[in-house]
């Protein structure tokens, strides 16, 4: 399905506040974004008791229930988890990878609110959630007649939400600091194949471990660790950084000259973290525009062709990684400088002999 328009967590409770209210609602979102930990707390905003039901794990008799005899006609009985006098919050989570006699289980419930003779009580919400089939994820088709009875929600993952919630629930400073400086490594696509991949959740699963192991944590584990459950590119490049933490290494340093590119085999990660920031730095800081750049910016730009070459110089395939495209094939640094690195890489190979 193809979001129209996506809705970020903060935007989520308003949200559900004016829709979930009166009629189903289902979230559409990629694994790992937070889709339950968010529906949870909208329930506990309203007083109400969030009943999760997972879709992949349920028999459509978990729903429909077991029959029994009452004055000779077969009565079926709901199970507990459902039949509740006070009003709740009905999570169906994973929906759409239900299986489809489960599906058809959950009609009446989203439909009709009720199973068999058991009505949801009056102030009750029934929220749906569920991955894409774009997300690499386990995605059965929702039938029309059920597709047009929801109001759907598309939501995304936001960095800038994400900070906020970690500052109010002890992530870890390594995490946060990180992610500020990388907002775009929140969340990746999820892979074809089967590896992790850097969502919300498991950011906080590499916050749990970096508490767990704390301060005696070695370079080894925590490799293991990141790599564990973040992509492959962001795990090199967050150990990277846990070793500027650790080091006096610092992208500033380094373009003031004050430090040299680290050289180490062994830390070959950290060089891969040093130039992605030198080339989100020279992103930020080079103008688009060849004419407005100043004086001091130009000494800036000569500074970095010489750093592009000392890097070329330990590893020529880090140093292309500052130059190359974004994985849309658009370039990152301004055309002018690319065309000036091109032009003036020899002169100054050169120069350093």
């Amino acid at each position: 399905m193809q979001a129209a328009v996506a809705v970020t967590p903060a935007q989520l409770p308003e949200l559900l506040l004016g829709l979930a209210t009166v009629r189903p609602v289902f979230i559409w979102g990629a694994p790992g974004i937070g889709k339950s930990s968010l529906v949870r707390r909208f329930a506990d905003s309203l007083g109400l008791e969030c009943v999760s039901l997972l879709g992949t794990q349920l028999a459509p008799e978990d729903l429909v229930g077991v029959p029994q005899i009452r004055d000779g006609r077969s009565v079926f009985c709901p199970p507990e988890i459902i039949a509740r006098d006070e009003p709740y919050c009905l999570f169906l989570d994973e929906l759409n990878a239900a299986s489809p006699d489960v599906q058809k289980a959950f009609y009446s419930l989203i439909l009709d609110r009720r199973i068999g003779s058991y009505e949801l009580p009056e102030g009750s919400v029934v929220i749906g959630a569920g991955n894409r089939a774009t997300d690499n994820a386990l995605a059965r088709p929702i039938a029309s007649a059920l597709v047009n009875r929801l109001t759907h929600v598309h939501l995304t993952a936001s960095a800038q939400d994400w900070l906020v919630w970690a500052g109010e629930n002890g992530i870890h400073p390594w995490v946060t600091d990180y992610l500020t400086d990388r907002p775009d490594h929140l969340w990746s696509q999820p892979p074809k194949t089967e590896e992790p991949f850097s969502t919300p959740r498991s950011w906080h699963m590499l916050s749990d471990a970096l508490h767990s192991f704390g301060s005696g944590l070695d370079e080894q584990t925590l490799k293991v660790i990141a790599y564990g459950t973040l992509t492959p590119a962001h795990a090199v490049s967050f150990c990277g950084y846990a070793k500027i933490v650790r080091h006096a290494y610092g992208i500033e340093a380094i373009m003031k000259g004050d430090a040299n590119w680290p050289r180490r085999l062994e830390d070959r990660d950290l060089l891969y973290y040093l130039a992605d920031a030198f080339r989100g730095r020279l992103a930020k800081d080079l103008p688009a525009d060849k004419t407005h750049v100043s004086p001091g910016m130009r000494e800036t730009a000569y500074r970095a062709k010489s750093l592009l070459v000392q890097l070329a110089e330990i590893s020529v395939e880090v140093a292309q990684t500052v130059i190359a495209d974004d994985a849309d094939g658009l370039p990152v640094l301004p055309g002018w400088f690319l065309i000036e690195a091109a032009r003036d890489m020899p002169r100054l190979v050169e120069a350093r002999r």
